[in-house]
Formats: structure tokens, C-alpha cells, sequence
């Protein structure tokens, strides 16, 4: 597996159930000999994340299926994405995979924190999450 680590004080401490970090990686782990740096990048935050119980998430935080709303500090950018597995991926409909780069970074973020990450590209942003809103609702 290819390593791929960020300077701790760009990564945010993140919040996951046990069950959506357990699934994530399995998803992860299937997906290493098809995409091995978005699946490394994933796992790494997988392997950082806080665990909590199922409904002792901190308010406002990205799980799979959130919308989350957020911007690009260095442009100004906003986007609004919805979390979502490969299967459901649709970027024109603004559905992200979990297994892209950006979808790595936003999982177990919360509204208000911030992440330098990179883009497709390799290029280092930072984003801000303005908002996540939970699967299910909005």
C-alpha cells in the first residue's frame, strides 16, 4: 500500500461511528489494487478518527450521505457535496465518492474546521466545511 500522510497540524481531529469506520474500510481495503492512493488516503484517515456511538457524533459532522457545504479558502470557491459510495458517484449531480481525494478528506469533518488536502491533481487546498447537513434531512 502506498503511504501518504499529512502534517498533523493540517489535519483536524475528525468523528466516526465504529460501524461507518469499519465499513469504510472494508470498502477501502476492496478498492487498494484498483485505486491504491485514494484507498491509502482514506485509511489514513480512518486510522486518526475519534470513534463515537451511534448518536454521539458531534453536531454538524460529515458522515457518509451528509451534504456538506464548504469552501475553498485560497479562491473563495463554495461547493456543495453530497458524501456518497462509489456506486451512487455522480460528480454533475454533486454526489462524491468516498474514494476520491476529496471525499477522503471531508469524512468526520465538522462544520467550521478546516483541512489542507489535495485536489485530483495533487495540489494542496484548503477547505473550509461551512456546513454539513445530515443524511436524511434538507
Amino acid at each position: 500500500m502506498e503511504q501518504y500522510t499529512l502534517p498533523a497540524n493540517s489535519r483536524p481531529t475528525i468523528h466516526l461511528t465504529a460501524g461507518e469506520c469499519d465499513a469504510l474500510s472494508e470498502l477501502a481495503l476492496s478498492a487498494e489494487h484498483r485505486d491504491p492512493h485514494s484507498s491509502a488516503m482514506l485509511l489514513a484517515e480512518l486510522y486518526r478518527a475519534e470513534l463515537c456511538e451511534p448518536g454521539e457524533l458531534p453536531e454538524q459532522t460529515v458522515a457518509m450521505n451528509s451534504r456538506i457545504d464548504f469552501i475553498y479558502e485560497g479562491t473563495g470557491a463554495r461547493r456543495t457535496v453530497q458524501l456518497v459510495y462509489p456506486r451512487d458517484a455522480d460528480i454533475a449531480a454533486g454526489r462524491v465518492s468516498i474514494l476520491t481525494p476529496i471525499g477522503a478528506g471531508l469524512i468526520g469533518m465538522t462544520a467550521g474546521s478546516s483541512i489542507r488536502w489535495p485536489d485530483r491533481d495533487g495540489h494542496d487546498r484548503l477547505l473550509r466545511i461551512v456546513s454539513v447537513t445530515p443524511p436524511g434531512e434538507g
